[in-house]
């Protein structure tokens, strides 16, 4: 998933900025929307990255999961259930899957890259409406509007799936801990 995002990254902004040179000089307006798609796709998966860097060099995976928001409440779980996110949680891409990979890393450390996969999705779903504010100067409100709600909705997807399972994790850990102390 690392490549395909770097590809996709790089690809989109190339063709952005190609597309802006060939409407600037054939003043074709086709090219002018496919600089304008191609560059939201660009700021899409470069903002992901950025995240994802930035969030990698400040915490390193590790977060504290005892804080209070990454505590699952009550109602999450009548949520998750209802959302049916046991059946398609498997499905989703992970950009990096050394990271949650039981014989690289313990249950602790799995379980603070998933709070800080899940920060980084938060935050990512905030940016994701960022690209309204290019509207003001490109028109297509509603396109950017569209991109942008699809775009945070992916993304909330991914913070479900982590604070859904998370609660599983610290539960084997705490159980892995209390027969430590047995022992």
């Amino acid at each position: 998933m690392k490549k395909t995002m770097y590809i996709i990254s790089a690809g989109s902004t190339a063709l952005c900025v190609a597309c802006a040179v060939a409407y600037a000089a054939y003043k074709l307006n086709i090219f002018y929307s496919l600089a304008i798609t191609f560059g939201t796709i660009a700021y899409h998966f470069l903002m992901r990255l950025a995240v994802g860097f930035i969030f990698n060099v400040t915490m390193n995976n590790r977060a504290d999961c005892t804080k209070g928001w990454f505590r699952q409440r009550e109602w999450e779980k009548k949520l998750y259930k209802r959302l049916k996110v046991k059946r398609w949680k498997k499905h989703l891409p992970t950009f990096d899957p050394d990271v949650f990979n039981l014989s690289l890393h313990s249950r602790e450390e799995i379980a603070q890259a998933m709070c800080q996969a899940e920060l980084v999705h938060e935050v990512i779903v905030i940016l994701s409406f960022v690209p309204l504010v290019f509207s003001i100067w490109f028109g297509a409100f509603w396109v950017f509007a569209v991109t942008s709600v699809l775009s945070a909705a992916l993304d909330l997807m991914f913070v479900i799936m982590q604070r859904s399972n998370r609660p599983r994790v610290i539960r084997l850990i705490n159980r892995e801990k209390v027969k430590n102390n047995e022992a």
